[in-house]
Formats: C-alpha cells, sequence, structure tokens
C-alpha cells in the first residue's frame, strides 16, 4: 500500500513536468475501460508508452509450423481455421515507469515485433516470437522484466507525409539474421473494428504472455483504447523476420494502420491454474 500510495503521488507531479503530455494521455487511457474482455487488474500499473505510426501485417500461417516455433506451454489460437504471424514496425514515444517521466534519449525509439495469437484461460493474448528495439537500454530492461526475447536493431524510420519509411536490421549477436524495410501509409479514415470481425480478432488483445525462468506460462496485463485502424498500402522490399524461425512470409499481407495508441503495461504473473486454450 506504501508503494502504491507513493507512485501514486508520483504521478500527480509527473502531470506537471516538462514534457508531460505522453504521460497525461497515458494514464488518461485509464477512464476508458468498457470496451476490456475482462476488468484491469488491482494492481497499479508498471510502465506506459505511446506507440506511433503502427503497421499491422499480417499473414495466414500453417498452424503446426508455428506450433513448432513456440514454446509446447502455448499453442496458436485461430480465426475461422487459420492461424496468424504479425508483423509490426512502429516508433516508441514517452517510455516511462510509473510515478516517473519520461527520460531523455531513452524515451523515444523504434521497435518491430513479430507476433502471434494465443488464448490462456479465456484470455486471449499476444505471443511475440521477437522484438527489436533501436535501444540497448530498452532491449537489456525488457529482456529482464517481461522475460521477451528482445533483439538490438539498426533502425532507421524516416517520414515523407503519410508515408513512413522503415529500414530495421538486427545486430544482436544472440539471434538470427533479420531484416525488414518497407513504406508504409494510411489509406482512408480511422475507425475501431467491430468485435468479430478479423481485424478486431487480431488487435483488440489486452495481455501477452511469455514463460519465466522457470518455464511458467505469465502474463501481463496491458490497457489502450479501441484501435483506431486505417486501411494501409506498403510497398515490403525486405522482410526477413520470420526467415530465422523457418516461417516463410510470400502471401500478400492483410495491411491495417494506427497513427497513435497509448498504453499502460502491468508486471508478468504466472498462471496459475489456467491452461493453454486453442481456437
Amino acid at each position: 500500500m506504501i508503494r502504491a500510495g507513493a507512485q501514486g503521488a508520483g504521478e500527480l507531479l509527473v502531470g506537471g513536468a516538462p514534457g508531460s503530455s505522453n504521460a497525461k494521455l497515458q494514464r488518461g487511457v485509464l477512464e476508458e475501460r468498457g470496451h476490456r474482455p475482462w476488468r484491469l487488474p488491482d494492481a497499479p500499473w508498471f510502465m506506459g508508452q505511446t506507440w506511433i505510426d503502427l503497421l499491422f501485417a499480417h499473414w495466414r500461417v500453417d498452424r503446426k509450423l508455428l506450433q513448432a516455433v513456440m514454446p509446447p506451454q502455448l499453442s496458436p489460437q485461430t480465426f475461422d481455421g487459420s492461424a496468424w504471424l504479425g508483423i509490426t514496425p512502429f516508433v516508441v514515444h514517452g517510455l516511462r515507469l510509473r510515478g516517473t517521466w519520461p527520460m531523455p534519449f531513452l524515451s523515444r525509439f523504434p521497435e518491430i515485433n513479430v507476433r502471434t495469437y494465443v488464448s490462456v484461460g479465456e484470455k486471449p493474448g499476444i505471443y511475440f516470437l521477437s522484438l527489436d528495439a533501436h535501444s540497448r537500454s530498452a532491449v537489456f530492461a525488457a529482456r529482464r522484466s517481461y522475460r521477451l526475447p528482445y533483439f538490438r536493431s539498426e533502425i532507421d524510420v524516416t517520414a515523407e507525409g503519410e508515408a513512413v519509411h522503415y529500414r530495421a536490421r538486427r545486430v544482436s549477436g544472440d539471434g538470427p539474421a533479420a531484416e525488414f524495410e518497407a513504406t508504409y501509409a494510411p489509406e482512408g479514415e480511422a475507425h475501431p473494428a467491430e468485435p468479430g470481425t478479423l481485424a478486431h480478432w487480431l488487435t483488440e488483445r489486452y495481455c501477452l504472455y511469455t514463460l519465466d525462468d522457470a518455464q511458467r506460462v505469465c502474463r501481463a496485463d496491458i490497457h489502450h483504447p479501441p484501435w483506431p485502424l486505417q486501411p494501409a498500402r506498403a510497398e515490403i522490399e525486405l522482410n526477413t523476420m520470420a526467415a530465422g524461425i523457418g516461417l516463410s512470409l510470400e502471401e500478400e499481407p492483410l495491411l491495417h494502420y494506427s497513427g497513435r495508441q497509448d498504453v499502460l503495461l502491468w508486471t508478468i504473473e504466472p498462471v496459475w491454474r489456467s491452461q493453454p486454450t486453442t481456437g
């Protein structure tokens, strides 16, 4: 209780700090929670982030091939019989711990993730096959705090009008080679995805799953407003993000774009009595 109280006081101070606009918007997402499939955790949130210029690029993949590169404790979830793999390039802004303000030079960096979808204990979430960031400190902290397969990459992001040119090359020596280069842009107006649609199934997920050092399944809750999704176009010039785990992405992807999402994350906790389920 003392720690939670101190964090709450810290959040009040953050509201008046220079450069705190992202922090205010992150904290403000708590006012919108009726769309969540389950209630927020009782524990205080741990971290705030703002995600900018995010592309969702999704491919159908063979469920058996996907399961082969996942831990046996988790199984790929499916939509209408198909498993899906997503690649999401974006830029992190305003990364901070609860009760603190974003630190200059540490709170903003590009990131690109490779993800699929699982459900444990009737809570659908995200399983990350890899996460690459242009930040040594972010990679180190996320590996320790969230037990996620983070790697350091050299990433360059430039914008011209609404178009985003994104180029990433993994430089961590402890992971397979991976590169991505694309130019993408939104097309059309932003709307939340309708429940029951594939777009909703792919994006409206409010937790992530990972394994701890004891190989127990752990969950971290995530909270944000419904995704403001726009149709997108993309010219993907190079994509070997999944090649290192033996997955080939040759078909045209399903594309969505979101200009901004403010996010709160909780710490990982073991999923004690829940068992993996597939959909």
